[in-house]
């Protein structure tokens, strides 16, 4: 596990964000999990076409040590995710 102060950890623990931490819970593992994450949906995002200028994915982890990933949009790009998740849900038959 690592914390603040942890020298075996500190490369990584160079790009956590600072914030309230708790002795014993492993954020460390939980922001390696979204980085893992952000990669994949920045990929998946490159993939159908959302405009990358206007995207910007950040790994993080929550308070209780799980990972988090940050998404920002410009609101074309919005606009553009909306779009995608009204067609995927249309053909998965959840359109409301």
């Amino acid at each position: 596990m690592c914390g603040p102060g942890d020298d075996a950890c500190e490369g990584e623990a160079a790009d956590l964000e600072a914030g309230i931490w708790v002795r014993g819970v492993d954020y460390l593992s939980g922001w390696r999990d979204a980085r893992k994450a952000t990669a994949e949906l920045g990929d998946a995002l490159s993939l159908v076409g959302v405009e990358t200028a206007g995207l910007r994915l950040r790994a993080a982890s929550d308070t209780d040590g799980s990972g988090m990933v940050r998404l920002e949009l410009s609101a074309a790009s919005a606009r553009e995710v909306a779009l995608l998740a009204r067609v995927t849900a249309a053909r998965l038959g959840r359109a409301g």
